[in-house]
């Protein structure tokens, strides 16, 4: 039982409390390659902790003495390997409750990928009808009035603009926001929003899950910025991303303007320095590792 209790605190943590810490830390906004790794990673550790937690719940008074052979007995390794009794179909029915705790958050992923490629496949369907092919920029113009730069992700990938984003942008502004589209794009950052919305799919209310994809979602875009300033003016791509934040994308696209705009602009016009090397690392390092005492925890013997 105190087994159980010290991997619900754990869940506690993870899911609970380290959000809110994570949400308001300053150093996200100046390192969000690092913040987006450390939102992984506690989203990690919560499944895992979970899993782990439905894992002790179930386990026979045996198992529980047995520890890490235990549990290795109960995923059916031979009565050799483990010393004990050969694993039984209700020891294999112990592994239910972590096996479904890992299940869902898999199939909402799955989902979320199948929901967002039907309409990226709608939206290039449209595309095929009304945008026309610009080759000095790569990317397919809309007649459209409101000024909108977006990208669609996928194998099929396309960077869309309007007309209105043509006659709004400068050359130079144009190009700007262009990198930052292509820096979704070659980023796979897609990938992480349908983790994000699996995860609060799964776990919804959970404030890991809300603030996780919020602050995912923001950091993304800061990650496309600093791609975008590395080969262009900030005040550039600053006024270009005013001129286009109020353009709409389509669903499954990412759009120039993106969340939190005010928060990136005043990120654009007062750079701060980011932490150091070592600083990153370590918390990319405590963030890979944050999943690995709950199954410590887990395999060890009880406590109790």
């Amino acid at each position: 039982m105190t087994t159980v209790l010290a991997l619900a605190a754990y869940a506690a943590l993870a899911g609970a409390v380290a959000p809110y810490a994570l949400a308001g830390a300053r150093w996200a906004y100046r390192a969000p390659k690092a913040a987006v790794v450390v939102w992984q990673g506690l989203m990690a550790a919560f499944v895992v902790t979970a899993a782990s937690a439905g894992y002790q719940l179930a386990l026979a008074e045996q198992h529980m003495h047995d520890g890490l052979v235990g549990l290795l007995g109960v995923c059916g390794l031979p009565r050799a390997a483990t010393g004990g009794p050969a694993p039984t179909p209700a020891d294999a029915l112990l592994m239910l409750p972590p096996l479904v705790v890992l299940l869902v958050p898999t199939c909402w992923l799955l989902h979320c990928l199948r929901q967002t490629g039907r309409a990226r496949r709608r939206s290039l369907g449209m595309l095929a009808l009304v945008g026309r092919q610009d080759p000095e920029y790569g990317v397919t113009v809309v007649d459209h009035p409101a000024a909108a730069v977006y990208c669609l992700p996928g194998r099929s990938r396309r960077i869309v603009v309007t007309q209105g984003a043509l006659d709004a942008l400068t050359d130079a502004q144009l190009r700007a926001v262009l990198a930052h589209e292509r820096a979704h794009l070659d980023g796979r950052h897609h990938l992480l929003h349908a983790t994000t919305r699996a995860f609060q799919r799964a776990f919804p209310g959970l404030p890991l899950a809300r603030l996780g994809r919020e602050q995912t979602a923001l950091l993304l875009e800061m990650i496309a910025d600093d791609r975008a300033m590395s080969a262009h003016p900030r005040d550039v791509l600053a006024t270009a991303m005013c001129e286009v934040a109020a353009g709409q994308a389509p669903e499954a696209a990412f759009g120039a303007g993106g969340p939190g705009a005010l928060i990136r602009l005043r990120r654009m016009l007062a750079p701060q320095h980011k932490p150091r090397r070592v600083t990153g690392w370590s918390l990319v390092a405590a963030s890979l590792a944050a999943p690995l005492p709950p199954l410590l925890l887990a395999c060890a013997p009880a406590l109790g």
